[in-house]
C-alpha cells in the first residue's frame, strides 16, 4: 500500500509538472507602462501563463523552469489596441468588384493574412468594425482557439445601415443582383428593426455594435456627411446594445449625424470630419470617445489623385473630407476630448497602422499620449481595462517593444521587434 501511494504521489507530481503554468522573465531596459505614470528604467517583468504576475525593479535572474526574454537595450509596452479595423478588405482599384467574383473563403483566408501582419505590426487588440459573411467573428475565433496567427479580436459583425446608407452593399447595384437587404442583412428602416438588428449581431457572436450614422467617402453614394438615421432609431440601438452588454460605436462625418448619436448615447465616434465647438463640448459632457482614423483620410486623399483607383462618385469626397481628419484631430485633442487610437485598417495596406502615431504627433500630440492612445484609453472604450492596456499585475501580458526611445522619435514604432500577445511570443 506505502508503495502504491509513493509511485501515486510521485505520477501525480509529474502530471502537475507537465501542467504546470509556464514562467517568463522579461528585462526591460526602459518601460512604458500605459499608465500615467513616467517611463523607467531596467526593470523585470514576470508573467505566469498568460497574465503578469509583478514588476520589479532591476534585472532578476530567472529561476530553475523561468524563460528569461533579454529586451534590457529595448523599450517595452504594452501590446497595442487598434480601435479600428477591416481585417477582410485592402482597398484596392478591384475593391468594388471583389464582392461579385470572391467567395466567402476567399475573403477569410485574405483575412486571416491581414491577422497576422497587424499582429507583427505590434497591435496585439483590435475592434474590427465591419465586414460581410461573418469573417471577423470567424478570425475572432479561429484566433482565441490557437488556429490564427493574429490579434485578439472584439467583432462588430455586419455594420448597422438605414436604406441606401453608407454601410448599405446594395448601393449602385442593378436590382436583378441583389435581393433587398433586412435587418438581420444590417439594414434597417424604424426602431422596430434597429432592435431587431442589434439582437441579431448578438446572436451571430458580435462583441459590439458599428453603425453608419452619416454618408461616408467610400460608399457609391453622393453625400460623405448627410445624417442618416432618424434619433428615435439610433436610440433603439443603443438602448438595445447596452442591454446585451455591448458598446456602439458610430462612423460619422456630418455634424447633425454626430450630433443625434451622442445624444442617443453611443461610445466612440469614428471619423468626426466636421466635428466643431459644438459637437466637442457635447462629446466632453456625454464622455464620448473620438477615433479619429487620421492615416485612412490621408491615404483616400492620396490615392483620390490616382486615375482610375476610385469609382468617379468616390473621388470627389475621398478628395474633400480624407484630408480635414488631421485638423479635426488636433482640435478635438486641444478641446480635451477623449481620444482612442484607430486607422480604419483596410482603407490603407495594413501593416502600416504605425502610421497613426506620426500623424498624431505631428498635429501636436505629445508622443507619450499617442502611445497611452493605443494603450489605456483604447482598453478603456472596449471596457477591458482590468484586462489590458497596461503592463500591471493581474493583466493579460500583451507586451511589445522597440529598438531606441519611441518618445524621442515616434517613426520608430514602424520597426516593433517584439511582440508577445497573451503570454505567447510571436514576434522576437
Amino acid at each position: 500500500m506505502k508503495r502504491l501511494i509513493t509511485y501515486f504521489t510521485a505520477f501525480s507530481a509529474l502530471i502537475l509538472a507537465s501542467t504546470a503554468t509556464p514562467s517568463t522573465v522579461i528585462h526591460a531596459g526602459t518601460l512604458i507602462d500605459g499608465t500615467d505614470s513616467d517611463p523607467v528604467s531596467q526593470v523585470s517583468i514576470i508573467i505566469d501563463g498568460n497574465r503578469i504576475s509583478s514588476i520589479e525593479s532591476g534585472f532578476l535572474q530567472p529561476e530553475a523552469g523561468q524563460t528569461l526574454v533579454d529586451l534590457s537595450q529595448a523599450t517595452v509596452m504594452p501590446g497595442f489596441i487598434d480601435g479600428h479595423t477591416h481585417l477582410s478588405t485592402q482597398l484596392s482599384p478591384s475593391s468594388y468588384l471583389e464582392r461579385f467574383t470572391d467567395n466567402p473563403a476567399t475573403t477569410a483566408v485574405r483575412a486571416a493574412h491581414f491577422a497576422k501582419l497587424t499582429l507583427h505590426a505590434g497591435f496585439t487588440t483590435v475592434r474590427e468594425l465591419g465586414d460581410s459573411d461573418h469573417i471577423s467573428v470567424a478570425v475572432k475565433r479561429g484566433v482565441n482557439q490557437g488556429l490564427l496567427e493574429g490579434p485578439r479580436v472584439f467583432a462588430a459583425g455586419k455594420s448597422l445601415a438605414t436604406t441606401g446608407g453608407h454601410a448599405d452593399p446594395t448601393n449602385n447595384v442593378r436590382d436583378s443582383l441583389v435581393t433587398a437587404p433586412t435587418a438581420s442583412d444590417g439594414v434597417l428602416n424604424g426602431p422596430y428593426e434597429a432592435r431587431q438588428a442589434v439582437r441579431k449581431r448578438y446572436q451571430e457572436g458580435a462583441d459590439l455594435i458599428k453603425l453608419t450614422a452619416t454618408g461616408g467617402v467610400l460608399s457609391m453614394a453622393a453625400s460623405g456627411q448627410n445624417p442618416q438615421f432618424m434619433q428615435d432609431e439610433l436610440e433603439a440601438v443603443v438602448a438595445t446594445a447596452h442591454d446585451y452588454g455591448m458598446t456602439v460605436t458610430v462612423h460619422a462625418h456630418g455634424k447633425e449625424g454626430m450630433i443625434r448619436a451622442i445624444k442617443a448615447g453611443v461610445d466612440s465616434i469614428e471619423h468626426g470630419t466636421y466635428m466643431d465647438e459644438e459637437v466637442m463640448q457635447l462629446m466632453i459632457e456625454h464622455g464620448t470617445y473620438y477615433v479619429p482614423t487620421i492615416t485612412a483620410g490621408k491615404s483616400v486623399a492620396e490615392r483620390a489623385e490616382v486615375d482610375g483607383f476610385f469609382p468617379e462618385m468616390v473621388r470627389p469626397k475621398a478628395r474633400e473630407i480624407g484630408p480635414l481628419i488631421q485638423q479635426t484631430f488636433a482640435d478635438a485633442y486641444a478641446a480635451g476630448v477623449k481620444i482612442a487610437f484607430g486607422t480604419d485598417a483596410g482603407v490603407y495596406d495594413h501593416g502600416e497602422n504605425y502610421r497613426e502615431f506620426i500623424y498624431m504627433v505631428e498635429a501636436g500630440m505629445p508622443e507619450l499620449e499617442a502611445i497611452r492612445s493605443a494603450t489605456w484609453h483604447g482598453a478603456t472604450l472596449l471596457a477591458q481595462i482590468d484586462n489590458l492596456g497596461s503592463i500591471e499585475a493581474g493583466k493579460l501580458a500583451d507586451i511589445v517593444a522597440v529598438e531606441g526611445d519611441p518618445l524621442q522619435d515616434i517613426t520608430l514604432l514602424k520597426n516593433i521587434s517584439f511582440v508577445m500577445r497573451d503570454g505567447q511570443v510571436f514576434k522576437q
